[in-house]
């Protein structure tokens, strides 16, 4: 049996699955569902949920795994992967440093500690370093294929 075969029979299964569970929420019907949820009653939606979990759990697996597998294969794609990685740890650490910290409190009460306001203001940093790296590397690319004509 061959990849394929295999990814079919459990496509067909979580579809199989995904099909029985919608025609029992269907059946249950919305007032009886909004009725038992504001009691604390998610039984009738939790199959579905739960089946929509392991599929992405299956599916970020399945990615992982043949990523690793394709790396693994090439050493060359291997050496590019670890300088993109290394750059953006490096885009880490700088946007990190950056940013600084302060208390805050939020709308239900709690407080943000200096820590995590740190790490939200590095990963705001990090965007926009990102984001404006995006933009001048596809402007080079253009302007460098408009030149080469």
């Amino acid at each position: 049996m061959n990849i394929q075969t295999i990814v079919k029979i459990i496509s067909a299964v979580f579809g199989l699955l995904g099909v029985i569970f919608l025609f029992r929420i269907i059946g249950v019907g919305d007032e009886e569902i909004k009725m038992a949820a504001s009691a604390g009653d998610f039984g009738s939606v939790t199959p579905l949920v739960s089946l929509a979990m392991a599929i992405l759990l299956v599916t970020v697996a399945v990615t992982i795994i043949f990523s690793l597998i394709n790396l693994a294969s090439s050493s060359e794609k291997l050496k590019k992967s670890l300088i993109f990685v290394g750059c953006f740890l490096a885009v880490m650490g700088i946007s990190f440093v950056l940013s600084t910290g302060v208390e805050t409190p939020m709308k239900d009460g709690e407080v943000l500690s200096a820590s995590g306001s740190r790490w939200v203001g590095a990963g705001l940093r990090m965007f926009y370093i990102l984001a404006a790296l995006a933009i001048l590397s596809m402007i080079f690319s253009g302007a460098r294929k408009f030149l080469n004509r």
